[in-house]
């Protein structure tokens, strides 16, 4: 069963409740994904557009984290994202199972018979996954005896960012034990502290850690550590949580990251990890390789997994 709902006052949803009424677009989500993040502006755009004509967006959404099961943690991050349509708390993973699903995000488009008649996994083919909506609504109006058609056009969101996957050389990576196979000193699938020191000689795409670090299965925990990535994209993200506050200084290819900053990283060249959430690390205006290095200040880093944009 769900763990909750939001944006429903309260009140469970079903799909089942929409059948032989409207059309259902349901989006598989996990609120620190930058592919899910990606996608928002779409899903928002549509449920403004097409809510009134007989679609209803409803968000899945399915924590890959534990602290992203955390009702409070998901109602903060839609708010930050404007997000208004229901969403289903799908903590222990039952409607995900039920669908066979595999990624984040995955849309799935049910007709008003209660039938998928489109889907589409990742991000992109915003056109196509709109049009699949435009021909659903079309046939409801049909079924309904309507007169009404739905609006045509395809929207364009100010605030959407495009990513080309081809360019994005380095992959996700993880610091819990439970899938760090790219660290590339110390033990890899390994719970327990280890005390390590970063090589001189580091390849790309490898995660290197001094200091001391505790590991656990989701996560890796240092109060006096650094961390090193060679690394190929153009925006640099890094999923973490802290169980005070901490404060981490941040370089870029070995100087003070102050310029192509991301939102996260304040004018000085630190960030401060104080929520349970992705942050925004690297912003640079075109795809390439550099090395990014974290000094943890103070405090405590929980630190979960690099993304990539």
């Amino acid at each position: 069963d769900p763990a909750g709902f939001l944006n429903t006052n309260g009140q469970p949803i079903k799909i089942s409740d929409f059948v032989g009424k409207k059309v259902v677009l349901i989006d598989f989500i996990d609120y620190t994904c930058i592919n899910c993040q990606r996608t928002f502006p779409y899903l928002t755009s549509w449920y403004q557009k097409y809510g009134d004509q007989g679609l209803e967006v409803i968000g899945i959404h399915t924590p890959e984290f534990a602290f992203e099961k955390d009702p409070a943690n998901v109602a903060a991050a839609l708010k930050k994202f404007g997000i208004t349509f229901p969403v289903v708390l799908d903590n222990n993973y039952g409607t995900w199972n039920a669908y066979n699903n595999e990624y984040w995000p995955d849309k799935y488009l049910i007709d008003i018979d209660g039938y998928v008649v489109y889907q589409h996994a990742g991000e992109g083919n915003y056109d196509e996954t709109e049009q699949a909506i435009q021909g659903a609504l079309a046939e409801r109006d049909a079924r309904l005896g309507l007169a009404t058609k739905p609006t045509g056009g395809v929207v364009a969101p100010a605030n959407a960012v495009a990513v080309n996957d081809m360019l994005v050389q380095s992959p996700e990576t993880y610091f819990g034990s439970a899938r760090n196979e790219y660290l590339g000193n110390g033990v890899q699938g390994q719970d327990g502290t280890q005390t390590l020191t970063i090589p001189s000689s580091q390849q790309e795409n490898a995660l290197y850690l001094g200091g001391t670090w505790n590991f656990q299965q989701q996560y890796a925990e240092s109060s006096n550590g650094t961390v090193s990535y060679s690394w190929n994209a153009k925006n640099m993200y890094l999923v973490a949580s802290s169980p005070t506050s901490a404060k981490v200084t941040v370089y870029l290819d070995g100087k003070l990251l102050t310029a192509n900053r991301g939102a996260d990283v304040a004018a000085d060249g630190t960030m401060t990890i104080d929520g349970d959430r992705l942050y925004d690390i690297v912003a640079e205006p075109s795809y390439g390789p550099h090395t990014l290095m974290l000094k943890i200040d103070s405090g405590t880093l929980d630190a979960y997994t690099f993304t990539f944009g």
